[in-house]
């Protein structure tokens, strides 16, 4: 997995900040990939995962229900990824659980709006900062609170958000449930990490992307074939030039794809029992013993 990285980063270039960790048979979590892990970064759509679980939590003290409805009207409409901005006329009274559902699967902008109407940025913050998290925030406006930009992150933090989510250690059951499924969604981004991965395995791997400038993120969780979560990952990442490029073509979307591909395949290894050695030619197998630390 790390040699895959260093290839993958090297060959498009730009900047970027991960953390892969990988569990084994033990279930016990080995981080493959730390690279420039606590620099702060724009976040883009990766902090409506922050968004979400501020308001699952909610959800899960009782001051908040799923069916709770908030009303879409006209001037909460904003332009971007989506789906509400295409509809042209608006009015709707829609639940809280239809709202995560766009913001996660569609990246919804507006349904950001939307869930500051019962969730305000600065209630989200709060959340985010009791979990110990330092620096991924969404920015309240000074005239409207219930409103936010996206904020920051570092490729740490979501990656321990991610992780405990995975673990049942951040939500209730049913609030971790409703998640990962949306996360999983056959609905969210293809053109990332699950690019080139069949439907059975795009259900086992739970995503969100971030796009905004030359930023092109993802961060999600891999399980296996007994939904046992395996792999964490975050990979966050800038390249200059390729800024309008919002699709499968652009340099980092492609090498996420690839290392998708790679991070796949090892789940599957990880889940098989062996059926003989380990093909130390591989051009992903370190050299040397297994254990061998690379230098």
């Amino acid at each position: 997995m790390r040699r895959a990285y260093r290839r993958e980063s090297a060959r498009v270039g730009g900047s970027w900040h991960a953390v892969v960790t990988v569990a084994g048979a033990d279930g016990l979590p080995v981080t493959a990939v730390d690279e420039r892990a606590d620099v702060v970064v724009a976040a883009a759509s990766v902090n409506k995962l922050g968004i979400a679980c501020a308001l699952l939590d909610k959800i899960d003290k009782g001051t908040l229900a799923l069916d709770r409805t908030v009303d879409l009207t006209p001037d909460l409409v904003i332009v971007g990824s989506g789906l509400y901005h295409l509809q042209t006329v608006w009015g709707e009274r829609l639940t809280l659980a239809n709202v995560l559902t766009t913001m996660l699967v569609a990246s919804d902008n507006t349904a950001v709006r939307l869930c500051g109407l019962v969730c305000t940025g600065t209630e989200v913050n709060t959340y985010l900062a009791g979990l110990g998290l330092a620096h991924t925030r969404v920015e309240p406006l000074a005239a409207d609170p219930r409103r936010m930009y996206l904020g920051t992150t570092t490729a740490r933090e979501i990656h321990t958000l991610l992780y405990r989510l995975a673990d049942g250690t951040l939500l209730s059951p049913a609030a971790t449930g409703f998640l990962l499924d949306l996360l999983r969604s056959p609905g969210g981004n293809h053109d990332g990490v699950r690019h080139t991965m069949s439907s059975a395995e795009r259900a086992a791997t739970a995503i969100k992307h971030g796009a905004d400038e030359n930023a092109r993120h993802e961060v999600g969780v891999m399980f296996d074939v007994a939904g046992t979560p395996r792999i964490v990952f975050s990979l966050l990442a800038e390249l200059p030039g390729h800024g309008q490029n919002f699709g499968a073509t652009n340099p980092l979307v492609q090498a996420r794809a690839r290392l998708g591909r790679r991070m796949r395949d090892l789940v599957g290894l990880l889940s098989a029992p062996p059926t003989g050695p380990i093909d130390q030619n591989h051009p992903d197998q370190p050299a040397g013993r297994p254990d061998q630390p690379e230098g």
